[in-house]
């Protein structure tokens, strides 16, 4: 397609760039695309709209999705560095608003609403919490040396790089996402930052520290959030509000080994058939094998996304693919096993496949910064 003695900016980028990550997205994104029509008709003609309903709604956010993801990825380390920066500054200054004047969907007040879309800053800003939190590990590790955590002089006050103000905003965006109330994105923060922070060196000795303040923290949500404590009951009892899950259940042994195809009518009747429970409606549609195939596709990008980290000359750039890599690869995991009913349902979007704007556009505007990184990390 182009010749590699060619000087132009376009084909070192298609030359330097991981074009196998950047292709194992794109086809994610175009699975997304087709089941934006399947599930998304049905789902629009339970709510009493035209079954285009869905698909009219996800153009413009596809179309932006996909100007992102290679618009960032043509950038250098500066201005990923300039725009992360931008975008936690966003969300940051929208989360407030989602405690003074939310909008609210499915009781949730996680929404700020711009006219015909409908905005989630915690969904938006995860882009700029990756970026910046890495950025702000490797200059922790160029002042202080690699001992950032025990080191005294890395908790002092009276400068702006010190675990205390990072703490504390970060502690402070993780209460306010908790309030939504929207326990399962606070606890993904909550994973990417301690993969983060481990891959910057904590000891694995702390590992029981943390583990008993997710336990804490789930005790916490489990009396104080009504849908946390009704759901884990159902999960733990069979009891309840089962019927959700057992429609995805269903719609999975439906498919079959190869797909129902048009016979698949079990995901009609299956609430968010197109966006947390998604991967129930492809199993319906093209059966076992298939979305098996989703799924190696789905864990082939998180490969990627390691494989870069492990091989980056830059620290920051080590920091940003593995923060990369642990919320891509949480967020799968969560909707994955929420839909195989293995966790109590947390209604969290597949990555790149379920309907849902602001998770399209975080995800799109994360990776083409990553690759953009790891081009230069790996050529300039």
């Amino acid at each position: 397609m182009f010749k590699r003695t060619e000087e132009s900016k376009l084909t070192s980028w298609y030359f330097e760039t991981d074009r196998r990550l950047l292709g194992a997205v794109l086809v994610l994104i175009f699975i997304g695309m087709l089941f934006a029509v399947s599930a998304g008709s049905v789902a629009a003609e339970r709510i009493g709209q035209p079954w285009y309903f869905f698909v009219v709604k996800a153009i413009p956010f596809y179309i932006m999705g996909l100007t992102l993801l290679f618009g960032f990825s043509f950038l250098n380390k500066k201005w990923v560095l300039i725009f992360a920066a931008l975008n936690l500054a966003a969300g940051l200054a929208l989360l407030p608003v989602t405690v003074i004047a939310p909008h609210i969907i499915k009781n949730s007040a996680r929404f700020v609403s711009f006219g015909a879309f409908n905005i989630m800053p915690s969904d938006i800003m995860k882009p700029g919490f990756v970026i910046m939190t890495a950025w702000f590990l490797s200059k922790m590790k160029e002042r202080y040396g690699t001992n950032i955590f025990f080191n005294k002089d890395a908790w002092q006050v009276k400068t702006w790089l010190s675990w205390i103000w990072y703490l504390i905003a970060f502690l402070i965006v993780v209460a306010i996402i908790f309030n939504h109330p929207d326990f399962g994105t606070s606890v993904l923060y909550l994973s990417v930052f301690c993969a983060m922070i481990f891959i910057a060196g904590l000891p694995l000795v702390t590992i029981p520290v943390f583990i008993g303040g997710g336990i804490l923290m789930g005790v916490i949500a489990f009396f104080t959030l009504g849908h946390v404590h009704r759901r884990v009951i159902s999960w733990l009892t069979g009891t309840g509000d089962t019927y959700q899950i057992q429609q995805s259940i269903d719609s999975i042994r439906h498919g079959g080994l190869l797909g129902s195809g048009d016979d698949a009518f079990i995901k009609q009747s299956l609430p968010d058939a197109h966006t947390d429970f998604i991967f129930a409606a492809i199993a319906e549609d093209l059966g076992a094998i298939m979305a098996c195939g989703v799924l190696l596709l789905l864990f082939y990008v998180l490969k990627r996304l390691i494989t870069n980290a492990m091989n980056a000359r830059d620290l920051f750039v080590f920091y940003a693919a593995g923060g990369a890599a642990a919320l891509y690869g949480a967020q799968v995991c969560i909707n994955l096993m929420s839909t195989l009913h293995i966790i109590p349902p947390k209604g969290m979007t597949l990555p790149f496949v379920s309907y849902g704007g602001s998770s399209l556009l975080a995800y799109c505007i994360l990776f083409g910064m990553i690759l953009a990184i790891i081009r230069e990390d790996k050529w300039k």
